[in-house]
């Protein structure tokens, strides 16, 4: 139900407020789904190593995250600006790391800003899926994040779930090649279905600004 009042998000009550591109709106809370999936519990567990980790840092190394959270920012679900925390900066960059296939850092590093991407065509099919980027290749020691939804209706418009299914190579030269593991993570592309994919390149802990764009399977 759509309303007109104080710009809200989140759940009190019994009732969940949000708001989408026609206005603010109320609804009743749902219970989140726990699937138990593989990559749900790999996620909880990378939370709980962060949150030790975090713990064993000394308090010279969470001050220097803390300045580091201060240059990052951020939009939330109602488009306000924030910056991390601590904490937040700290998870960020070592999970970004960890999927990288690199080491996470005890000390926060330099703030970094990775090149952006500046083009994307997608071939997708029922036995393709690649993307040709540029700039290519990759700089070094940088490498490419793809995210992508689960396919949808062809008439779908929006989407808010992306997963990480690949992250390429160091210095990784157009183009990725992706079928296997979307794959893997979703079936096989069918037909008139719409899949949404989020491009972002990595460098020493951080993420490029997305690129995001659509592809109906051919």
């Amino acid at each position: 139900m759509k309303f007109l009042g104080d710009t809200s998000s989140g759940s009190v009550g019994g009732k969940t407020f949000s708001r989408n591109r026609f206005g603010q709106y109320v609804r009743r809370r749902a219970v989140p789904v726990q699937p138990r999936t593989s990559f749900q519990l790999d996620q909880r567990a990378l939370l709980s190593t962060n949150a030790a980790a975090w713990r064993a840092l000394t308090d010279v190394q969470r001050a220097g995250w803390e300045s580091l959270g201060l240059m990052i920012s951020r939009t939330d679900s109602l488009g306000q600006a924030y910056t991390m925390n601590g904490f937040m900066a700290y998870c960020s960059v070592n999970n970004n790391n960890l999927a990288a296939g690199n080491s996470a850092v005890s000390d926060a590093p330099a703030i970094v800003t990775p090149q952006d991407i500046l083009t994307a065509t997608v071939t997708l099919t029922t036995s393709v899926f690649s993307i040709a980027f540029t700039a290519t290749p990759l700089s070094t020691g940088q490498r490419l994040f793809t995210r992508v939804s689960p396919q949808m209706s062809a008439g779908r418009q929006f989407n808010g779930d992306y997963r990480l299914v690949d992250v390429s190579a160091a210095a990784k030269a157009s183009p990725a090649d992706i079928f296997s593991a979307y794959e893997a993570r979703f079936g096989t592309p069918v037909s008139g279905n719409r899949v949404f994919i989020h491009l972002q390149v990595y460098d020493s802990g951080f993420l490029s600004s997305p690129f995001m764009v659509t592809q109906d399977v051919a």
